[in-house]
């Protein structure tokens, strides 16, 4: 899949899912070689656009996943939904040559409500490293600086703690709560919180 303005060319090579840590219990870790045409460089990650054959395999490594599975679902088809709806334009996060996760971002083009919105999944081996925040920073980045937008929203679960977190680092800041906003893997409903950046205050 493209995403607007970062058009992706060449070939996947050398796709695997590696599933042994160094502590010997198995993570999700989807490893690819890329070439650099169409990626989002940031302090510690690069994002790539999201090719057709890694939608699979980070989907189910979402869905298996401890840290993401409880917001994004442990079903990989929703995931895989959610990845490749019309409106989303997913990026694979990577360290390396190691995907680590996804981050996505969608748009309001009404020129009177303006705004992207971003969702993004960072797999367990790899949070709290500053990984999930470097990129949020680069694609806001991208958002504002390309895409010409002044504002930018993203909403985790209200109980969703560690995430919020991460999103106040680069300088999200709380709206307000959205009571029973969605429906979790569980089937009951749960609150979001909506958050949301303006252009001067990304945090760096």
């Amino acid at each position: 899949m493209e995403a607007d303005g970062a058009k992706q060319t060449g070939t996947q090579e050398a796709y695997t899912m590696a599933r042994t840590s160094a502590s010997g219990m198995e993570d999700p870790m989807v490893k690819l070689h890329v070439d650099n045409t169409g990626t989002l460089q940031g302090k510690r990650v690069t994002l790539h656009p999201l090719a057709p054959s890694e939608i699979d395999p980070l989907a189910q490594a979402i869905a298996e996943d401890e840290t993401t599975s409880p917001w994004w679902g442990d079903d990989a088809e929703k995931v895989k939904k959610w990845l490749t709806e019309e409106r989303a334009h997913p990026f694979a996060i990577q360290a390396g040559d190691t995907v680590v996760g996804v981050i996505t971002f969608y748009e309001e083009a009404d020129p009177d409500y303006k705004f992207a919105g971003i969702d993004i999944g960072v797999l367990a081996p790899y949070s709290g490293r500053g990984l999930g925040p470097d990129a949020l920073r680069t694609l806001a980045r991208y958002l504002f600086n390309e895409r010409g937008h002044h504002r930018i929203v993203i909403d985790p679960t209200a109980k969703n703690h560690r995430a919020i977190r991460a999103y106040e680092k680069v300088g999200f800041r709380p709206v307000g709560i959205m009571r029973r906003y969605e429906r979790g893997p569980d089937g009951e409903w749960r609150d979001g919180l909506l958050m949301d950046l303006l252009a001067d205050e990304l945090m760096e």
